[in-house]
This record gives structure tokens, sequence and C-alpha cells, in this order.
């Protein structure tokens, strides 16, 4: 049975080996500390029984207006977990999140080009493809920004996609 709870301090130091993918972004530990004070109802772990970390989903609320949103900073399930939809369960707890508790208007997301296994999963969740940010990773690889319009945006302006790509310096930032 698996048990799903908000990200808890001990859980810094259970999680590593959920990282090891190659796509999944590391980062440091005042990054993770940091979205767990801001934002800890974005922030949940997924347990097997014995207390093993299944997979993770970190996020955040931001934006002004209606580009209010609910933001995907990192979802990533272990490899001996996966193809059990434990990363839609995740998606949709952050999903409900946004839209029920801030009132967000969309949930956003940034996956890599190539990264086609997840660039299915989010379209079978209802992400559209919004903009390419070029050199978006690392200077190298293009990024997708997605995006799934939440019921407050009634008339989805928020996934219309843009006609052009972008650069990583026209990102608008909050």
């Amino acid at each position: 049975m698996t048990t799903i709870r908000r990200f808890c301090c001990n859980d810094l130091l259970r999680f590593t080996s959920v990282n090891l993918d190659h796509l999944t972004e590391t980062f440091n530990m005042s990054f993770y500390m940091t979205y767990l004070a801001r934002w800890p109802d974005y922030f949940h772990v997924a347990e097997a029984p014995g207390n093993k970390v299944m997979g993770y989903i970190m996020g955040k609320v931001e934006g002004q207006g209606e580009s209010w949103h609910g933001h995907v900073t990192a979802v990533t399930v272990a490899t001996e977990y996966r193809r059990q939809q434990l990363a839609k369960k995740l998606m949709n707890l952050l999903e409900d999140i946004s839209d029920k508790i801030d009132k967000g208007y969309f949930v956003d997301l940034f996956v890599r080009a190539s990264n086609t296994p997840a660039i299915k999963m989010y379209e079978k969740l209802g992400y559209v493809i919004y903009r390419r940010v070029l050199r978006y990773y690392s200077g190298e690889e293009d990024g997708l920004d997605m995006r799934k319009a939440l019921s407050r945006d009634v008339d989805k302006k928020s996934i219309i996609p843009l006609k052009r790509p972008i650069t990583p310096d026209e990102l608008e930032y909050d």
C-alpha cells in the first residue's frame, strides 16, 4: 500500500535513490528546504511499506493576475515503482491544491524536449505544449513549457500555445 504525505525534513536524507535517474534534476539542500518552508502544501512524498521512498513532487504557486498558477518544479518516481500511476497521483494532488486552495488559472512545468516518455505522460494528464524554451537546460537542451488549465480559466486562455520559441531570458520570474 502506497502512502502519500507531506514531505518533511527527514525525507531529505532518504530520497537520494529516487534522484539517480539522469532525467531528474537534483538541487542543493537549501533549494529543497526553501520549497519545504515556503510551499509545504506543494511538496509530497510517496512511500512504500517499510517507509521506502517511491517518489515525490515538489512545486509552488506563483504569478499575478491571470498568470497566477501552480508550478511543478520536480516530480519523479524511482525506477522500480514506475508504471503504477504514482506520478499521476502526485500530479493530481498538486493540481487539486493549485485549483481548489490557491485558485490558480493553470499548472505549468518544464520538461526536456528529448524526454518523450514524460511528455507523453503529461499529455495523457491533459497538459499541452505552451512554448519551447531554447537552450533551457544547462544552456544546451531545449525545454518545453507544458500547461494544463484549471477551473478558474474558463476560456482556457492560459494554454493557447505561443507561435514562436523563446529564450530563457524572456521567461518571467516572480
